[in-house]
């Protein structure tokens, strides 16, 4: 064998391992960084989630979520740039770095394994509503009620392992049908996520709604790519600061018309 051709093999091999990493160090720098130096932070929301985000009457989109980005950008010292997702795409608009973050997001095992997920932003749990001089207090006391869901959620499936026998269970097609059917007293209760019950609250219906009791928590979080541990640790960190500043308990009051839970 020719020792100078196997030596100058074994240099253009070590060269192009070293370009190799190179590269991949490149592809993979640091979000954190990355949104330092662009000055802007792209965050992924829902853009008609009312209370976490919708359009208001002067036609700019507001809501707990949209408060969050900002406050979020601001303290990470850059712009906060919204970009409109939905259930299908958002994860692979983290994935590939269409947006940095991703608001508005529950946890599970599954979506674990393809993303970071950052700790609790914002307190989501689904409840049963009814006017405040029905006395509901527990699953036994919807006995002989009729209670409106929205057909083949989650609420649907929560309240029907709880409800006795006799308890009648009204499902529709919407969360409007179910709201209307509350409201006009075609349904004593309805089952609902908080996100739901306030934006009912925020109308102040004669009615008088108040929740009776909770059937589900899963707070909701936000998430990042894989591996993006410097900016999940970031977030956190801002997160704790608005817990104890008391911010994000106003926030809370502000959107979702209750305090935080004393746990949260």
């Amino acid at each position: 064998m020719n020792l100078h051709i196997s030596r100058r093999s074994a240099l253009h091999a070590v060269l192009a391992l070293g370009l190799s990493l190179g590269f991949a160090h490149v592809a993979q720098a640091d979000a954190l960084d990355s949104v330092t130096k662009a000055g802007v932070i792209k965050i992924g929301i829902f853009e008609d989630f009312p209370p976490f985000a919708s359009l208001g009457s002067d036609m700019k989109i507001q809501g707990y979520d949209v408060d969050m980005a900002n406050k979020l950008a601001e303290k990470l010292g850059v712009k906060a740039e919204l970009v409109g997702i939905s259930g299908q795409n958002r994860i692979p608009f983290l994935t590939e770095g269409k947006v940095d973050l991703l608001l508005s997001i529950g946890y599970s095992d599954e979506r674990a394994q393809v993303v970071d997920f950052t700790k609790a932003y914002a307190p989501y749990y689904i409840a049963v509503m009814g006017p405040k001089d029905v006395e509901v207090k527990s699953a036994a006391d919807l006995s002989g009620k009729s209670i409106a869901v929205n057909r083949g959620t989650l609420e649907d499936t929560e309240v029907s392992k709880v409800a006795p026998a006799d308890a009648n269970i009204q499902r529709f097609s919407d969360y409007a049908g179910v709201i209307s059917a509350f409201l006009s007293g075609q349904s004593q209760l309805m089952v609902v996520g908080n996100d739901v019950g306030a934006t009912i609250l925020a109308k102040n219906p004669a009615i008088e709604p108040v929740e009776k009791f909770v059937l589900l928590t899963s707070p909701s979080n936000m998430a990042v790519k894989k591996g993006e541990t410097a900016l999940g640790k970031k977030v956190d960190e801002i997160l704790a600061g608005m817990k104890q500043d008391g911010s994000l308990n106003d926030m809370a009051v502000k959107w979702l018309k209750k305090p935080l839970p004393k746990d949260f």
